[in-house]
């Protein structure tokens, strides 16, 4: 009987939006094992918006180009006390999906809430809970900077279920819960 094959290595990028500090983080998956690749932040300077958006895209476009990721993994931004700085954020979210696409990426989209419980096992876990986990799962020497962490951790998510994950997304939004249970709700027409 021979050996089962063995699968190749899943590039994966993971990012985590925003209009100053943009993360990134890329990891394989080979398996059940996940390895590290690399990760950092794309800084926007001071300036106007439409600059500030021009380096992210810029910026996550080069990480595509550097790293060769086959899948791509964003953070889902809600709504802050601040509209105004919701709406930019959404703006830096944005530039950096269309540098995903513009090089063929699928992208995959995660709320914070599941990015935390698929890293942590609880979804309301605070940073540093999350970049020690981030830590131990990749095998990292130390801490890595909380932009980066943040988008290791989407990349990671994404690692441990990104169907799975897509798949009680799509469920939640065609059911809701009803003493307990999730109940189908009927299509509209």
């Amino acid at each position: 009987m021979s050996a089962p094959l063995a699968l190749p290595p899943t590039r994966i990028l993971g990012i985590d939006p925003g209009l100053r500090i943009t993360g990134f983080g890329v990891i394989e998956r080979q398996g059940s094992q996940l390895h590290y690749v690399a990760s950092g932040c794309i800084r926007t300077p001071d300036g106007s918006l439409p600059e500030r958006l021009k380096v992210i895209l810029a910026g996550v476009q080069e990480v595509v180009d550097t790293y060769h990721p086959a899948e791509a993994a964003v953070e889902i931004v809600f709504v802050n006390v601040n509209p105004q700085s919701t709406l930019l954020l959404g703006q830096a979210r944005g530039a950096a999906i269309c540098a995903l696409v513009s090089r063929d990426l699928p992208v995959s989209e995660y709320t914070a809430l599941q990015v935390k419980q698929a890293v942590v096992g609880y979804g309301k876990a605070n940073k540093e809970q999350v970049q020690h986990m981030v830590k131990r799962l990749l095998q990292l020497a130390g801490d890595p900077q909380a932009d980066a962490a943040d988008a290791l951790a989407v990349a990671i998510s994404h690692a441990h279920g990104g169907a799975a994950a897509g798949g009680l997304l799509a469920m939640a939004k065609t059911s809701r819960k009803r003493g307990g249970r999730l109940m189908s709700l009927p299509e509209r027409k």
